[in-house]
């Protein structure tokens, strides 16, 4: 993968998977135009600067979700924009949550529509526009790229952020197809890996707080867990490829979370584990989600063991854990 002399655009570059996508864009040689809300805090722009070849080929803008015409100027001149700036919250209201996800996708890719280098947009959508789907599973249930959630459902049963990121990503799908824009949308479920940046984005925070006091994101405690360096990764092989289009999930296992502590309690018995990651309990997954359209982008999903690994001795680094 060599991206000397192409121009690519991300938007909401200080998230969690963001920042890892624009260190695997500048390490590929790619001169990265990326967006945050705010230039001057350092929270948000240290790390990214801090990356190799930052210096060089990183030029960072400031740009609203809500503001239209925000992101002319980072857009402008690039190939392929890696869209993934969207809130990202299971507790914020339908009106926090709507409105900048759907809005801003919208005026995204208006700014793509104008600039006519802009050949493809690369969105980070998520397992929550999949699953919601009131349909009952089981461990032999297969989810995959022709799942999608329902609104109505979402709506009903007040999954906000799902709802958030389906009406996004329907709306993506027609302004593209009315535009002539390719379109790739990728999948993630809860991701889990190193950090980049200094403070816990809402996945990252996710498993922190299970491995730090037992205290589930999920109500249910079914996780689906996928490696960031993997889902930044699917990005870039998202738009190198010509025949990537449409829909990718990137989940590497459906487990629940004593699982996940039963893994990090073997690989760091000094850490304080609540006592249900102590429990030999036997693990059937609830339901499975395909890897085949995944694996045929050309992304190897990361085993969960060395992801917590990463993600623990990641968390020990930033002085968030001490064992």
């Amino acid at each position: 993968m060599s991206g000397k002399g192409k121009v690519v655009c991300v938007t909401g570059a200080s998230g969690y998977i963001a920042s890892w996508l624009v260190k695997l864009l500048l390490e590929h040689g790619y001169t990265v135009k990326a967006t945050v809300r705010n230039l001057n805090n350092p929270n948000k722009v240290a790390h990214l600067l801090a990356l190799e070849g930052a210096k060089e080929r990183l030029h960072l803008f400031e740009a609203n979700l809500l503001e239209e015409q925000s992101f002319d100027p980072a857009i402008d001149g690039c190939e392929c924009v890696f869209h993934t700036a969207s809130p990202v919250s299971l507790t914020a209201s339908k009106e926090e949550l709507v409105d900048p996800a759907l809005k801003g996708t919208l005026n995204v890719l208006r700014s793509c529509a104008k600039a006519s280098s802009a050949k493809r947009v690369v969105i980070t959508s998520s397992m929550a526009t999949i699953m919601v789907t009131g349909k009952p599973v089981s461990p032999d249930v297969i989810m995959d790229e022709t799942w999608c959630s329902d609104p109505k459902h979402c709506e009903e049963t007040k999954q906000w952020y799902a709802l958030s990121k389906t009406l996004a990503e329907e709306a993506a799908q027609r302004f593209t197809k009315e535009n002539g824009i390719e379109l790739v949308t990728l999948h993630p479920g809860l991701v889990i890996g190193p950090i980049l940046h200094p403070t816990l984005s809402l996945s990252s925070e996710a498993i922190f707080n299970i491995i730090k006091e037992g205290k589930e994101a999920m109500p249910n405690g079914i996780y689906r867990f996928v490696d960031v360096r993997d889902v930044a990764l699917a990005h870039i092989k998202a738009f190198e490829n010509p025949s990537a289009s449409g829909r990718y999930c990137l989940v590497e296992v459906v487990t629940y979370s004593h699982v996940a502590l039963n893994i990090v309690h073997k690989l760091f018995p000094s850490l304080p584990i609540p006592d249900k990651g102590k429990q030999e309990l036997p693990f059937v997954a609830p339901y499975q989600v395909s890897r085949e359209r995944a694996e045929a982008l050309g992304v190897s999903l990361t085993p969960l063991e060395i992801s917590l690994k990463d993600t623990v001795e990641s968390f020990r680094e930033h002085n968030l854990l001490s064992f």
